[in-house]
């Protein structure tokens, strides 16, 4: 790696091998703590190895490699938990994801519904796009014709007020 180290900085005075084993160590420590699916570290990892190498010339202070390094290693397992998440809802036959749906207490379910219908309208159908639909805050935000921002806070706002009323 054609990183090169600032006397400023205590990373200076390991040498190259012992860099690269404490990048990864503080990589994989950061990925395992994200990572829902453990086991899943070490291809995070190793993604992460290629996107440094891949963007090392946009790194500005070199002294901040392992700072960097580990902000795109907890990027990366965010990524993955996301695709986890959308793979196990795809992964589920139709008929089973239908099913695990109804499984649902009736009368928590009627009272949610009562809770949702005294909602104002915007605020329900974000809590639909949101949770039964299954739609990422941007879409929802396209799809009102509202900013990312304003759409997240209501959505946190709503569902704090339906938990307390919940209880």
């Amino acid at each position: 790696m054609n990183f090169i180290q600032n006397s400023n900085n205590p990373e200076a005075f390991l040498s190259e091998d012992e860099l690269l084993d404490e990048l990864y160590a503080q990589m994989l420590k950061v990925v395992r703590h994200k990572l829902w699916h453990k086991h899943d570290a070490g291809d995070v990892v190793q993604e992460a190895w290629v996107r440094i190498l891949e963007k090392q010339s946009t790194l500005r202070e070199k002294d901040k490699l392992i700072p960097w390094a580990k902000a795109i290693a907890a990027n990366l397992a965010s990524n993955a938990n996301r695709a986890r998440r959308h793979e196990r809802i795809d992964d589920l036959p139709e008929s089973e994801y239908a099913s695990s749906r109804r499984d649902t207490d009736p009368e928590s379910m009627a009272e949610l519904t009562e809770l949702l219908g005294l909602m104002d309208p915007v605020t329900r159908t974000l809590l639909l796009y949101k949770f039964y639909y299954g739609l990422k805050d941007a879409e929802i935000a396209t799809a009102l014709e509202l900013p990312v921002g304003t759409v997240k806070a209501r959505i946190h706002r709503s569902k704090a007020k339906i938990k307390v009323q919940f209880e």
